[in-house]
């Protein structure tokens, strides 16, 4: 890939189907295109009016952002979406488990004596005598209450299950009948524990989940099934915060029955449980009782809460409203009077009327046949299509004779390979349609109409076909295209976070949001910034079809933009309040980005000479980035390349001066100057010579290789006869012959786990504006140098018990209160809490203390190029005298990049045992 490439296609995130700014489209226009391949387009600025509803073009949505809260708040496993089996595409999605909940698995029969039987589950086993302890069983309170439900509501069963007896108990504990309370509450999660078949009246007990990573307050709801414990789900989040100290601390048993059976078998189920509170021996005591009455209180008030909520609001819906009054009130500035009356205009839409907008917005798109649209939380979806078109948020496309004004293209997408064949057949018979693939079909239609004109004939025969369909406006589709992105501040993140974070797949860290400036001080910067991600968008575009003209063309619309636009003083060291991270959000970063793929374009087809025009205009008009190193490294290759030797030595030298230039590509420039700057161009050897020609400590090993072929990866038999890569070999050598060392193959990941827990309240500290958004995963300036600056003095204070040899007890102490959630390095499931304590232990604390200073101070240079493996043993089997090795490890083929031998020698400087492992076949006889 193409350096730059693959951060323009981060930045870009979720390609738009159309474009808004006159810049893009000016484009498009230069040679009498349009985005994309249609027959007849309408132009976005000219929509035509069908029915009384205005009509245009949409952007294309990824149906991977279908999202929703879910309503199960303890489903904290990973594992539950494992064993999905892949479906076909129908109506159902994502969204649909709005009723749904996270739950801990799909397989939820444990048998009784299961050794993984979760710890609390096996005294709940051992004491199941006691919790329900009475002769006869609390169920027996049920007959009078059930007498009024049948006649509130004659589908709820008036029969319940017999009496459940169990022998007496010689327990000391007694039921306190004064404390025997009744809650009617919701079994949640029903989507991923195992279907079983509920019966109305049906016995549930709850017992407590100590052990579930996500939620410490995690209750799950049990039942007897063949023998099996069977988990029926979850009670909600909200009461079990409050119900779980009662069950821990105040013995407080819980059982029940289920009230009816919802509609859909994974819909929560409604069930009542009788709560009953064990005394035991010293239980009476007047501040004991205080808080059980304290806790209870607070266990009724959030059940009520939960009840108190209206039932018609959609979890998907909610978060939507969310979003946009997020937005409203944060970024109110950066919309006209017109867009913000609009977005406010969603609330007073219909229940279904915001569902279906919601449930559109998510699919791929652009246009929806009606026949294909089918939610069950949507009443009357008539009258909800009716709605948004009434209000211009939808458009419809008819079956009836009218001027065919819309991107056939996208209108054929809609068809179905059956109906696209039937097409071709009758409208080009004679030219011999063959093609079976839905894209080969639609691409042969859209070649056979000449001249881009669409005749009568396929006009009313696609119409009679598709039906009737609707697609978002664009207008509406650009207002909320701009609101996502500026909720979430990226385009990585999309309504899918929300389903993430209630499934428990993600918990995301607590900060507290500072906001002091807005990341766009006024509309014209936000126009701007879109407008620059717009003509990203097309020069990606036209990469991915080799279209080398349109991409010359993005390169020089952004260059044109750079030297108009913006001067040196904008893109100068950060003065007064401006912070660097800012400057992420700016046109001019996007048009940068721009200009270096420009340059690795220009260079693929040995264009030098444009090359070093670019790199020339970008180290002129940016003089702090940390990219300049890069871009003052190809400068001098470029001008090499071009003959100039005496220039590219003037600019490796320039460069190594560069305050802004660091790591690998600082060594890089070093290695330049001294191989460019022999005599007679020089007579003098700089000051770093020395350091930058230090030789690395080399092991070698041979190895007996599957392959020796250039070009694939090398492969190698290990000891016990099984193909492995030459990591892995370098580690059995090191674990036998090498010294009986332990260690993983872990590059960089290791110690960007060690660093963001070490600092994790130093990097999700109160500072002002690095926080902006709640799906934040680290602060915004983390790879900029003021994440040091304005954090130095709590930096330098943990720096300073880091190398007095606390870092193992911070380690700990930050895994244990921050386990399983997101921070940007850290890897929860890669590295073991054991591997991180023995790395930190035998790295020592002076050595630790320098690496994490240098993540501190520049995050962005020195995050990635760290040896391959991290080797450590200890002394006599004493875990407080061990030692460690970092070894990078190379192929016959392979040697140092610039990086790499960077931090190697920075190790070395900071006190690292550090070398170089080379892995070679046997010589040849």
């Amino acid at each position: 890939m193409l350096h730059g490439r693959e951060s323009l296609i981060r930045l870009i995130g979720k390609r738009r189907r159309a474009y808004s700014s006159l810049l893009a489209r000016s484009l498009r226009s230069k040679d009498g295109s349009d985005y994309g391949d249609a027959m007849c387009v309408n132009s976005e600025d000219d929509p035509v009016t069908n029915d009384g509803v205005e009509v245009g073009n949409t952007r294309k949505r990824g149906s991977e952002a279908c999202v929703e809260w879910v309503c199960c708040p303890q489903c904290f496993s990973d594992a539950c979406l494992a064993n999905g089996k892949k479906k076909k595409l129908s109506q159902r999605t994502l969204l649909q488990v709005n009723f749904l909940s996270k739950s801990r698995q799909e397989t939820c029969l444990i048998e009784a004596n299961s050794p993984n039987m979760d710890k609390c589950e096996k005294e709940l086993s051992e004491e199941k005598q006691l919790e329900f302890g009475s002769q006869t069983s609390i169920l027996e309170v049920l007959d009078e209450d059930a007498v009024k439900r049948k006649a509130a509501d004659p589908h709820i069963p008036s029969t319940f299950p017999s009496i459940i007896r169990s022998p007496r108990s010689d327990s000391c504990e007694d039921v306190d009948t004064k404390y025997v309370h009744t809650l009617e509450t919701l079994i949640v999660g029903r989507r991923f524990h195992k279907k079983i078949e509920l019966q109305p009246g049906g016995r549930v007990y709850v017992v407590r989940e100590c052990q579930n990573v996500k939620d410490d307050n995690a209750i799950q709801v049990l039942s007897d099934h063949q023998g099996f414990r069977c988990s029926l789900g979850y009670l909600p989040r909200k009461l079990a915060k409050y119900l779980s100290p009662l069950i821990d601390y105040h013995h407080l048993k819980c059982e029940g029955s289920i009230l009816s059976l919802p509609e859909h078998p994974l819909h929560d189920v409604p069930i009542k449980l009788f709560c009953k509170k064990v005394v035991r021996d010293g239980d009476i005591i007047s501040g004991y009782q205080k808080d059980f009455e304290l806790l209870w209180e607070k266990v009724l008030f959030a059940n009520e809460s939960a009840k108190s909520q209206p039932i018609s609001i959609e979890k998907y819906q909610q978060n939507f409203r969310l979003m946009l009054e997020d937005v409203l009130d944060n970024h109110s500035h950066l919309f006209t009077n017109e867009e913000k009356c609009f977005i406010g205009s969603f609330s007073s839409l219909s229940d279904d009327a915001q569902r279906l907008l919601v449930r559109l917005y998510t699919r791929k798109g652009p246009w929806f046949r009606l026949s294909n649209i089918s939610y069950k939380e949507i009443s009357d979806l008539n009258a909800a299509i009716h709605e948004l078109q009434m209000t211009s948020y939808l458009f419809s496309l008819g079956s009836g004779v009218q001027s065919f004004k819309y991107n056939m293209k996208e209108v054929l997408d809609v068809l179905t390979v059956s109906e696209l064949q039937q097409i071709s057949h009758q409208w080009l018979s004679k030219k011999g349609m063959h093609h079976r693939r839905k894209k080969e079909i639609i691409e042969f239609i859209l070649s056979a109409s000449k001249n881009g004109s669409c005749s009568a004939v396929l006009q009313k025969m696609v119409l009679e076909h598709a039906g009737k369909c609707v697609m978002i406006s664009s207008a509406v589709d650009a207002i909320l295209w701009r609101v996502q992105r500026l909720f979430f501040l990226n385009s990585e993140q999309d309504l899918s976070a929300f389903l993430l974070v209630d499934m428990g797949l993600i918990k995301f860290p607590e900060f507290t949001c500072t906001i002091t400036q807005p990341i766009f001080k006024c509309r014209a910067d936000l126009l701007e910034y879109e407008e620059a991600i717009e003509v990203a968008q097309i020069m990606d575009e036209s990469i991915d079809q080799s279209d080398m003209e349109m991409s010359r063309r993005c390169i020089e619309l952004s260059d044109n933009q750079m030297l108009a636009n913006f001067s040196e003083e904008i893109m100068s060291p950060v003065s007064g309040t401006q912070l660097r991270f800012f400057h992420y959000f700016s046109a001019w970063w996007v048009y940068s980005k721009l200009l270096t793929l420009g340059v690795s374009l220009y260079e693929r087809e040995h264009r030098y000479d444009d090359a070093t025009r670019l790199l020339r205009q970008l180290l002129k008009r940016t003089i702090c980035d940390s990219r300049r190193g890069y871009w003052t490294l190809r400068l001098s290759v470029d001008l090499e390349h071009l003959g100039y030797f005496n220039e590219s030595l003037c600019v490796a030298e320039k460069g190594v001066g560069d305050p802004c230039i660091r790591a690998g590509s600082k060594m890089a420039l070093q290695r330049r100057v001294l191989r460019l700057g022999r005599p007679p161009r020089r007579w003098k050897m700089p000051s770093y010579a020395d350091t930058a020609m230090q030789k690395i400590k080399e092991v070698k090993i041979v190895g007996r290789p599957l392959n020796n072929e250039t070009g694939l990866k090398s492969l190698f038999y290990g000891c016990d006869d099984e193909l492995c890569e030459v990591e892995q070999l370098a580690l059995q050598y090191y674990a036998e012959e090498g010294g009986g060392w332990l260690g993983i193959h872990s590059e960089s990941g290791i110690w960007m786990t060690i660093f963001g827990l070490l600092m994790w309240d130093v990097i999700f500290s109160d500072v002002p504006n690095v926080f902006q958004s709640m799906f934040q995963v680290a602060p915004l300036d983390l790879l900029t140098d003021d994440f040091y600056v304005m954090r130095k003095s709590s930096i330098e204070s943990l720096l300073q018990k880091i190398y007095e040899g606390m870092a193992e007890e911070m380690l700990i102490t930050s895994w244990q209160l921050n386990k399983g959630t997101a921070c940007h390095g850290v890897n929860w499931d890669r590295f073991p809490l054991s591997d991180l304590r023995a790395a930190v232990s035998c790295v020592g604390g002076r050595c630790l203390a320098s690496l994490c200073r240098h993540l501190a101070m520049d995050y962005k240079s020195w995050s990635s190029g760290m040896p391959d493996l991290l080797l450590w043993r200890f002394r006599g089997g004493d875990m407080d005298g061990g030692e460690a090795k970092l070894v990078e490890v190379k192929g016959p083929r392979d040697r140092l990049s610039e990086q790499q031998r960077a931090w190697i020698l920075t190790l070395m400087e900071c006190g690292f045992d550090a070398e170089v492992c080379k892995v070679s076949p046997p010589p040849k006889s």
